[in-house]
């Protein structure tokens, strides 16, 4: 979608102008892989008008193919508008206008299966879900565990305005038990599924082979199978190193653990909790996406699973620190310094406002520092951090 973005504090009524930018969790997670270095591809439908035009051109110009989205000629652009306040606030408001938009009408029909089964990771989301029953019907057909397919990879991303009967939001739970790789808020779980705490909701997606379980302040859980029941050891496929074959990426079982990088065992699962960055908060907008771009880049890499958390962690603190949704991650050699800090380190950053432009060759114990009137409550869990509000 085009997001418009509140030049000045205040109600809707009261903001007499706005910022134009992009929006959008697929697309989001597209722009920050491609910034990162990693080839991507963004499918959708967008219509023939000048915010579907901008949309394709902003998304591109990051270095994400377009090649394969659809224009319709019969319906629009979505777009939104949002104030500039704290989500977690109740004077926080969200206007979404894309009932009826070009995306609503997507369906499995109109994707070409070329362009969905040549990447490494199938990446998708739970909004897309709710916005209609062919999108539904679209996400049923892409989790439809079939030979020869991506890893596919989920976010639950539950909107509670999406779903006018809560129950209706156990669809999500039949998308994510489709999936190889899940993330999901622990407060989703609850509200969406009645789940509480981490093993619960492993537990609950024991088909999926990776399920991140993001926990707000405290930080998040991966959880990732490494052995079949039977004390099988389950095989790669393809290759780990970045320009080859992608590992199919397990899950595990475990309760939160208390201390970073710590990691249980079971017969066949393992589980790694990594503690959240503070940072200096400007806008929860896109912190979910980052969180979810961060750490499938570091499973891109081969990297173990500690370090794609941190890597989930550091993308999210980039989103923010930034006013719009999209925010562009740190450097590599940068990202890989800081998620490499012993645990102390890693538990003493805090970080501002510009952190992404710092030196990647200065000290990372030392530049990342935040301001002193930096919200020292705020994750990079990237939970979920508003509620939509649909507009007809």
């Amino acid at each position: 979608m085009v997001t418009f973005l509140p030049r000045l504090p205040g109600r809707l009524a009261d903001i007499p102008s706005f910022d134009r930018a992009i929006g959008g969790a697929e697309s989001n997670v597209a722009c920050t892989l491609a910034r990162t270095g990693h080839s991507t591809r963004w499918i959708s439908r967008v219509g023939t008008d000048g915010f579907g035009d901008h949309l394709l051109a902003a998304i591109a110009d990051c270095g994400v193919d377009v090649g394969h989205v659809r224009r319709d000629p019969l319906r629009p652009t979505g777009v939104y508008f949002r104030t500039a306040g704290d989500r977690a606030t109740d004077t926080h408001e969200v206007a979404y206008y894309r009932t009826g938009s070009a995306a609503s009408a997507m369906t499995a029909a109109d994707l070409d299966p070329a362009a969905l089964h040549t990447g490494r990771i199938l990446h998708l989301s739970g909004i897309t879900a709710a916005l209609s029953a062919d999108c539904l019907g679209l996400l049923r057909e892409l989790t439809a565990r079939r030979p020869g397919r991506p890893l596919v990879s989920f976010d639950v991303n539950y909107r509670p305005g999406l779903w006018r009967d809560p129950a209706q939001a156990r669809v999500l739970l039949e998308l994510a038990r489709g999936a190889d790789l899940v993330f999901v808020g622990d407060d989703e779980a609850r509200d969406a599924w009645g789940l509480h705490g981490p093993r619960a909701i492993r537990e609950a997606l024991p088909e999926a082979h990776t399920v991140v379980v993001k926990q707000g302040r405290d930080g998040a859980t991966v959880f990732r199978r490494t052995r079949e029941p039977g004390g099988l050891t389950r095989e790669p496929v393809g290759r780990t190193r970045e320009s080859g074959g992608l590992m199919r990426e397990p899950g595990g079982r475990r309760d939160a653990a208390t201390a970073t990088g710590s990691a249980t065992d079971t017969a066949t699962d393992t589980a790694t909790f990594v503690p959240a960055l503070r940072v200096g908060l400007v806008a929860a907008t896109g912190a979910g996406d980052a969180f979810a771009a961060g750490f499938l880049s570091a499973t891109l890499r081969g990297l173990p699973d500690r370090t794609r958390l941190r890597y989930g962690h550091l993308w999210a603190a980039a989103a923010l620190t930034v006013p719009g949704d999209l925010a562009t991650p740190p450097s590599r050699p940068y990202a890989d310094r800081l998620a490499a800090l012993d645990d102390p380190a890693w538990e003493r950053l805090h970080l501002a406002p510009g952190w992404t432009d710092a030196d990647p060759d200065a000290d990372p114990d030392a530049d990342p520092e935040a301001e002193p009137d930096a919200d020292p409550d705020s994750d990079t869990s990237g939970r979920r951090a508003d509620e939509e509000v649909p507009t007809q």
